[in-house]
């Protein structure tokens, strides 16, 4: 699994882009996901074609403006399907909820293509390596964490040193104590990638995050 950082955005956040190597099996270019997106699409079209991709599928971990405002772009641009848990579905079309009316942010409403629950499998286009899709919510109602061969992508959950906020629209402090306990008991040497900040892995969170350590 090959994985790209992009760092975006007024509030720093973590897009990643995701593909096989040997994926797109009869197509000109491999087909790529994309996890959350961040600030003008064109940073994110530029590295993508660069890679000699195709964007196929967007996965937003939850539907705040800092890891959406991107998305009418690339969808305009690539076509590409967008999906999203069913509870932070409204916020793409809602910028009271989204937080962007909070923030001072624009916003274009989108529809959603795929509404992610609980267990669903997130598969990188063109390949049968799936991501399993972990409800987590307390950042907000919706959000998800991704669970692939080693990795996780953890949205607003956890962050290395840190945690995502309770005190927005939809947050809920004992939802994200559950939820952290949960990612608790995944193997200590996956590694994590963050909705924002550097990566860590379930292991030093453990060790040194305090919140985490006292979910």
């Amino acid at each position: 699994m090959n994985i790209e950082t992009l760092t975006l955005g007024s509030l720093a956040t973590n897009c990643y882009i995701v593909w096989e190597p040997d994926g797109g099996t009869g197509r000109k270019k491999n087909g790529c996901l994309l996890v959350d997106c961040a600030g003008s699409s064109a940073r994110i079209l530029s590295i993508i074609d660069r890679q000699g991709l195709d964007l196929d599928l967007i996965v937003n971990t939850h539907g705040h403006t800092d890891h959406i405002d991107a998305l009418p772009e690339l969808k305009a641009a690539t076509g590409a399907k967008i999906a999203i848990h069913e509870l932070d579905a409204p916020m793409l079309s809602d910028p009271s909820l989204s937080g962007a009316t909070t923030f001072g942010c624009s916003q274009t409403n989108v529809s959603p293509d795929v509404l992610l629950r609980e267990g669903d499998s997130v598969k990188i286009p063109g390949t049968d390596v799936a991501l399993l899709v972990l409800h987590t919510p307390g950042h907000s109602p919706g959000s998800i964490c991704l669970l692939g061969d080693g990795v996780l992508f953890s949205g607003d959950c956890l962050f290395a040193g840190g945690i995502g906020r309770v005190d927005l629209p939809g947050g809920d402090e004992r939802s994200m104590m559950n939820s952290l306990a949960r990612l608790a008991q995944l193997n200590p040497r996956i590694v994590v990638y963050p909705g924002h900040g550097l990566e860590t892995t379930i292991g030093a969170e453990l060790a040194t995050n305090p919140w985490f350590s006292a979910r």
